[in-house]
């Protein structure tokens, strides 16, 4: 029997619009393996972003650093270029993420008395509530545009605990939403932890120390050697509190010692983020 004219419309119809579907599906992929190759928030124009989000990257990473002596040995820019550094990475290997520019006014201590790293030259600091303002609002930011997984990591010890009560607070206030803010506490945790028991572990025990030691040194030659004064550094003699170096000895560091720990911190963070998105 003859399919009516009116049947072969419908199927012709049809056929047309899962054609239609299938193109612009084709398209859709086509665009997303298209999204541009940094992970870098700030590289990428506003459209570009709108169509990362749109084709599924909805994690992004706030690196904290902090601009603070290190003793005279190693810059002080050390938080903000390792933070970034290691943020990257963290970013490309996780997939779907994106990372913001790096948070480098942070609470250091007091300006007066002067307390803390602002008893040396080369420190920046900022209140403690004026820093968890910045913090929330700008995670409040990459929420209404899209973001799901708002990540806060921090390389300085001195804020860990505002992060932690700022993420704490935003997800009280996305309660009910699909976005979440996430504090990776690990990711700074593993180095005063895992990293010094491992360097202790290997005959560096006496060098371990809280700040410019071998751990922070090795660290920062690892990312960027160009921030070690190293000829100084093998030239000089004990190190000293009054230098800014608080316990330790960092004379012993190397490149090769501080990717131990930055690795260390890379799977720290993959993990935190991959159990935050698997919940």
């Amino acid at each position: 029997m003859k399919k009516s004219f009116f049947s072969l419309a419908i199927i012709g119809f049809s056929a047309l619009f899962a054609n239609g579907a299938e193109t612009r599906n084709a398209v859709a992929e086509t665009a997303c393996s298209a999204l541009p190759s940094s992970v870098l928030f700030e590289k990428q124009t506003w459209t570009e972003i709108q169509s990362d989000i749109a084709c599924g990257v909805t994690t992004i990473i706030i690196p904290v650093g902090g601009t603070e002596q290190s003793g005279p040995y190693i810059a002080v820019g050390k938080h903000n270029t390792r933070v970034m550094d290691i943020a990257q990475k963290i970013a490309e290997k996780s997939g779907k993420t994106l990372v913001a520019p790096v948070v480098s006014y942070v609470p250091e201590g007091g300006i007066s008395p002067r307390t803390s790293h602002m008893k040396f030259p080369g420190t920046i600091t900022i209140p403690a509530d004026v820093f968890e303002k910045l913090m929330a609002s700008a995670a409040k930011s990459f929420q209404v545009q899209g973001f799901r997984l708002i990540v806060f990591i921090g390389d300085h010890g001195g804020y860990q605990k505002s992060l932690d009560k700022v993420a704490t607070q935003l997800n009280k206030e996305w309660f009910g939403t699909q976005a979440q803010a996430l504090y990776v506490k690990q990711y700074y945790s593993v180095i005063p932890h895992q990293y010094a028991q491992w360097l202790s572990q290997h005959g560096y025990a006496k060098d371990v120390g809280m700040h410019a030691d071998i751990s922070d040194t090795s660290l920062m030659l690892a990312i960027d050697p160009t921030m070690v004064r190293l000829d100084a550094l093998q030239k000089s003699g004990t190190p000293s509190s009054v230098q800014g170096i608080y316990g330790g000895d960092p004379r012993k560091a190397s490149a090769s010692l501080g990717q131990i720990g930055i690795n260390m911190q890379i799977t720290a963070a993959i993990s935190a983020i991959n159990d935050a998105r698997n919940k």
